[in-house]
């Protein structure tokens, strides 16, 4: 028995030997690019299908989530520029997937997104050390502007802490997405990417909204427009409805069309082909055209004021040619004899005295006052208007209309929080015009000339209306902010490569 042994053929280690050469050659060397991945395919696809019908609809879209998220979640830690265009990309389409029924807490997943990126850049300082990508005026007025709304949390006056958590997520949490885009974007060939993927989504988004112009709205949209009364009030006016693309409002469609226009204006001062700049002028005339059907009035002077702005920044006589042909042709629409809703609500938006909801507004702002000047950090975040009346209801300030980003910020945050905002945008627009003219790459200088035009519109729109709050605005200010810096930094570097 001691010298029994279970014999054992040679021949069959060597075939299971051939066949471990096999499945590795199929697996690694031939990425299963190959009959036997075929097969392999197919068959989980059949059991994937088996299940789904087994299990329901529910059961697909966790194991598609279960497959997609882990490699999402890895590009997003790691890859920062895949992490910004996916950003920027579900900073567009939320309000959409949201109004679409998607049962999920996108607002959520973009915080989780900037978390990720966070990690990401610890993550690079701790390999090299590079804080100095971050010192900028900008950045330390951006800064202050945070610091100072999450202090808000401990607003003595405050009626509600749970209001404070969702606004300061729109207002302070979206604001760190700009140091992710100083920090990351550092090539010409990464902002021309940026500045594509925002002039994409736009186009999409101005036809679409001519779609919902002259061939109407989808089922899920109409029973959106019909879920309550205050949304066709809004909404419904003259017989006619407002469009509102795939943003959650009217107000924030016609912003971004008009920050899309302002930007192509600033391209269209530097070096750019004949091609293109046809297409660049299509584009800004389809992206002004629909957002005519917004109804928005406060969007209508935007472009002008940028016109003049430029008109300022470089006097010449070409340029002040180009100035009175446009604002020759504002005056002929603004008086011109019409029955069209669209530009009889144009018209008005140049005759704020004549417009009842414009007096309305008058008279709401002077009865805030006296709170305004015994408040000075203000009666809290989110304590006025929808967030006000959800979870402060009965107060004072739940039952104010705030109509402006300006009004808004000075009721909640006081005049303290006003001022720090007011010089972080003259912040902002300083910078951009000095890099405007000390920075010599011409295709740098437009960029960054159409980003301070961006920033200047979203300026002047954040009185008449509050154009800072909602997806993508926010993060797109936040980008524009960014890249007005970081073409400056771009453009050093190469004068300092040709002066080396």
């Amino acid at each position: 028995m001691d010298n029994f042994q279970i014999p054992v053929d040679p021949q069959l280690g060597g075939r299971w030997r051939a066949l471990g050469r096999t499945v590795r050659r199929w697996v690694y060397d031939e990425k299963l690019l190959n009959p036997a991945g075929f097969v392999v395919f197919t068959l989980i696809s059949c059991l994937f299908a088996f299940l789904v019908v087994q299990k329901g609809f529910v059961f697909g879209v966790v194991i598609i989530g279960g497959l997609v998220a882990p490699p999402m979640v890895y590009c997003l830690a790691t890859v920062p520029q895949f992490g910004i265009l996916t950003y920027m990309t579900l900073a567009y389409a939320i309000m959409f997937l949201l109004r679409l029924g998607v049962n999920f807490p996108l607002g959520t997943l973009m915080d989780g997104m900037l978390l990720l990126f966070i990690i990401n850049f610890y993550m690079q300082q701790k390999r090299k050390k590079q804080w100095e990508l971050l010192k900028s005026p900008v950045t330390n007025i951006i800064t202050v502007w945070i610091v100072y709304n999450i202090l808000e949390v401990g607003n003595p006056v405050a009626a509600s802490r749970a209001a404070w958590v969702y606004t300061v997520r729109t207002i302070a949490v979206v604001a760190i997405s700009y140091y992710i885009f100083l920090f990351n974007i550092r090539s010409k060939a990464f902002v021309r990417t940026i500045i594509s993927f925002w002039l994409f989504f736009s186009f999409v988004a101005a036809w679409y909204a001519f779609k919902q112009e002259f061939f109407g709205f989808f089922q899920f949209e109409e029973d959106y427009l019909h879920s309550s009364d205050l949304i066709m009030q809004l909404l419904f006016i003259a017989g006619h409805w407002r469009k509102f693309s795939i943003f959650s409002d009217p107000v924030t469609f016609a912003y971004n069309m008009v920050a899309a226009s302002v930007l192509c204006i600033g391209i269209l001062t530097g070096p750019v082909s004949v091609g293109r700049r046809i297409w660049l002028i299509f584009f800004i005339f389809s992206c002004l055209f629909n957002m005519i059907f917004s109804g928005t009035r406060g969007a209508f002077p935007l472009v002008p004021a940028v016109l003049i702005l430029y008109g300022i920044m470089k006097f010449s006589r070409n340029i002040l040619i180009v100035v009175i042909i446009a604002a020759l042709f504002f005056v002929g629409l603004i008086f011109m004899p019409t029955s069209n809703q669209n530009i009889l609500r144009f018209q008005s938006a140049f005759r704020p005295n004549d417009d009842a909801s414009y007096k309305v507004r008058k008279i709401n702002q002077a009865r805030i006052k006296p709170y305004v000047w015994t408040h000075p950090i203000g009666g809290g975040l989110g304590s006025t208007g929808e967030w006000g009346k959800k979870f402060s209801p009965g107060t004072y300030l739940a039952d104010f209309p705030p109509d402006s980003g300006y009004v808004r910020t000075t009721v909640e945050a006081g005049t303290i929080g006003l001022l720090i905002f007011v010089i972080m945008i003259y912040t902002i627009l300083k910078t951009g015009i000095n890099n405007y003219y000390s920075m010599k790459d011409p295709e740098l200088k437009a960029l960054c000339l159409g980003c301070t035009f961006v920033i200047f519109i979203f300026n002047i729109g954040n009185f008449p209306q509050e154009a800072l709050v909602q997806f993508p605005s926010n993060v797109y200010f936040y980008l524009s902010s960014a890249l007005i810096v970081t073409t400056k930094r771009i453009d050093d570097q190469q004068n300092k490569l040709l002066h080396a």
